[in-house]
């Protein structure tokens, strides 16, 4: 792709000509005179200001879905060259939810990069949803997500299966007691995720399967990291719903302490998510390497 493509896609991607210089490592009107260029070029106004803010035209957005597809089309060109002497290289795009990217992804990541070092890695993490967003978008080649739910132009895989527990911290009164019916649990100060997140959105399923009103829940905060839920239960008086591989440190240090839930088990399926469609050659060899990674 020419230099002022690249230019155009992050200016688009960014609606900023100041973070696209900051992304490319040039300078700010070194981005304009590429964009000016481009612009006289197809005789066409690619942005339009509206007061401090830039937007695309309608010949920007036809211009930026076309040079996607060409970058795209450009990632595997430089992956399938690669693999014809079995030194698979290019760019590999991967968006990641919170938990999966902190706990799970880099044990992963650090193997494949060890066995396909030519493979220029980007990860991208969020909730769930902001992950399928972006894969819809196609800023990522593929999302590993841990939602319940699905959207029906996306196709998902599950890899991995995850336990949501109940915690407390070490001078919590609820430990005490340690065991829990479903319906009590909903009674007690909890501390969740924040909306979006696909932990919350599995959260809330076990309660509504399990006849549990959800807007009767008693949450005192949402908070938008897992990290920030686990500090903020060892010195809150409350109770947290986590991923239990967030929590093993803590757990086995006797930071926290798991609750039980009785005679129900919160087991939910982490899964890899594709647009439906042609996946990307790079895309599908990090899906069968984390199919068959001994997690």
């Amino acid at each position: 792709m020419d230099f002022r493509d690249t230019v155009f896609l992050s200016v688009a991607e960014n609606l900023s000509f100041s973070k696209a210089a900051l992304d490319l490592f040039i300078s700010q009107p070194a981005v304009t005179k590429h964009i000016k260029e481009l612009e006289n070029k197809y005789k066409v106004d690619l942005f339009e200001r509206q007061g401090n803010k830039i937007h695309l035209t309608e010949a920007g957005k036809l211009s930026y879905h076309k040079l996607k597809a060409i970058q795209q089309e450009y990632r595997e060109l430089e992956f399938e060259l690669g693999s014809l002497g079995d030194k698979h290289k290019g760019e590999l795009r991967i968006g990641a939810s919170s938990t999966i990217s902190q706990y799970i992804l880099p044990d992963i990541l650090a193997h494949f990069h060890k066995r396909y070092s030519l493979i220029q890695l980007h990860l991208f993490n969020g909730n769930s949803f902001e992950m399928e967003q972006k894969l819809l978008n196609k800023d990522i080649d593929i999302a590993l997500v841990e939602n319940s739910s699905s959207q029906s132009n996306i196709r998902y895989q599950t890899f991995l299966n995850d336990e949501i527990i109940a915690v407390t911290g070490t001078n919590s009164h609820f430990k005490k007691r340690n065991s829990f019916e479903l319906s009590e649990l909903a009674k007690l100060p909890l501390v969740l995720r924040e909306k979006g997140s696909g932990t919350l959105d599995f959260i809330y399923n076990v309660f509504g399967t399990n006849h549990v009103n959800i807007d009767q829940l008693n949450i005192t905060i949402h908070l938008g990291s897992t990290e920030a839920i686990k500090r903020f239960v060892k010195s809150y008086d409350g109770v947290a719903l986590v991923s239990q591989k967030a929590v093993e440190k803590e757990l086995l240090q006797k930071e926290l302490v798991k609750l039980n839930v009785r005679n129900l088990e919160m087991v939910r399926p982490l899964r890899l998510a594709y647009r439906f469609g042609h996946v990307s050659d790079a895309g599908q060899l990090f899906s069968d390497f984390v199919s068959h990674y001994n997690h």
